[in-house]
């Protein structure tokens, strides 16, 4: 399990987050819902290591991982799919997989995400920017998973994609829960979102001010949608 305390952290003097806590169970997607500009994606990129945390832990399975660099902590089994998704233009499909793997996964290896992904079996050879927009965020996906991920985390995975793109990013995402990994989503598409989660976490002002049960969400999502998402 992802656990996060007393996270807070910033931009320079500007502080962004302010004491972020909550939890992301194995086999479970934990979304986060917020208006623009209230912490989320400061909040993936802390965990990740990109962002030095000025204070707060960040543990996963007991170990902490706090102030470790961005390398340890992919190591240690947290993947993060960043919004535009970041792939190499220049590197085929195979070496976009290879470029970040410190060891062959034991898990995750490149067959299996390749028949998770049979588009970029079929594009192995051909180079990032000559792939569809649904191609790169596939590969940015695939190539967290080849990290032997516990823990992935997903800045907007479908931004900017037709719609049947996002049904596959979403039956993904349900395959990755069955196989027991732990999913914290950032996601603008509320119907991704109550179809893949089990709970959500509202952020506002750098805090999350509710936890909801994906249950609860959906019995209380006009109130949420007006109080904590509309402008």
């Amino acid at each position: 399990m992802l656990r996060i305390e007393g996270l807070e952290a910033g931009y320079g003097s500007g502080k962004v987050l302010f004491g972020v806590d909550f939890q992301v169970p194995r086999g479970e997607v934990t979304a986060i819902i917020g208006r623009n500009g209230v912490g989320k994606t400061t909040t993936l990129k802390s965990v990740v290591g990109l962002l030095r945390a000025s204070s707060g832990k960040i543990s996963l399975d007991s170990q902490d991982l706090s102030r470790r660099s961005v390398h340890a902590v992919v190591r240690a089994g947290i993947g993060y799919v960043p919004e535009g998704r970041q792939i190499f233009p220049a590197l085929t499909v195979l070496e976009n997989l290879r470029v970040g793997q410190r060891r062959a996964p034991r898990t995750w290896t490149e067959e299996r995400v390749l028949d998770l992904f049979p588009n970029l079996r079929r594009r192995i050879k051909n180079r990032g920017h000559a792939l569809s927009g649904g191609e790169q965020q596939m590969l940015a996906i695939a190539r967290a998973l080849v990290t032997d991920v516990k823990v992935l985390m997903l800045d907007e995975p479908t931004q900017g994609l037709a719609p049947m793109v996002v049904k596959q990013i979403g039956d993904v995402i349900q395959l990755l829960k069955a196989e027991n990994v732990a999913i914290l989503l950032v996601e603008q598409n509320l119907n991704l979102t109550e179809s893949v989660s089990d709970r959500i976490l509202v952020m506002s002002k750098g805090k999350v001010v509710e936890t909801l049960s994906i249950g609860q969400f959906k019995l209380d999502a006009d109130r949420v949608h007006h109080q904590w998402l509309t402008i």
